[in-house]
């Protein structure tokens, strides 16, 4: 049998990042359901610490998720999770943003005027790419194809 899967990343800010991941990449935040976030409060299920106010919207506290616009049968969910300690080694698994036909060095200039940072080029036999660390310090690379 085949799984489903998201991809999870820690995060000291979700809401922020994820924002940030969701313009990078074209796609959507998943909207927050205040109801159900009030009525999980109002049942006890919940507790007012667990959520925040975000861009005047009432959030889960503890994460927010991005998802292509084609939804989940086009690519898996990305969700941002909080915890308390910061980021202090490299990362052992990262995303390869594929841009296709775009010219890698204008969004490579793009994403750092957005607040990655630029790590190196990289090449290996015909394929290139630029590794770059978002906000939080989290590489990624950016590439024209696979």
């Amino acid at each position: 049998m085949a799984y489903d899967f998201q991809v999870t990343q820690d995060s000291a800010d979700p809401h922020t990042l994820a924002d940030w991941w969701a313009e990078t990449l074209g796609w959507q935040v998943e909207p927050s359901d205040e109801a159900f976030i009030r009525r999980m409060v109002d049942e006890g299920h919940a507790t007012e610490s667990q959520t925040r106010t975000y861009n005047g919207v009432l959030v889960w506290r503890e994460g927010a998720a991005i998802r292509h616009p084609d939804g989940p049968e086009r690519a898996p969910r990305v969700l941002f999770q909080l915890v308390p300690e910061e980021k202090t080694v490299k990362n052992r698994m990262h995303l390869d943003v594929r841009v296709g036909t775009d010219d890698v060095d204008e969004v490579v200039g793009r994403l750092t005027a957005r607040g990655a940072k630029f790590l190196h080029n990289g090449r290996q036999g015909p394929y290139t790419w630029v590794t770059l660390a978002d906000p939080e310090g989290n590489e990624f690379c950016v590439s024209p194809s696979a």
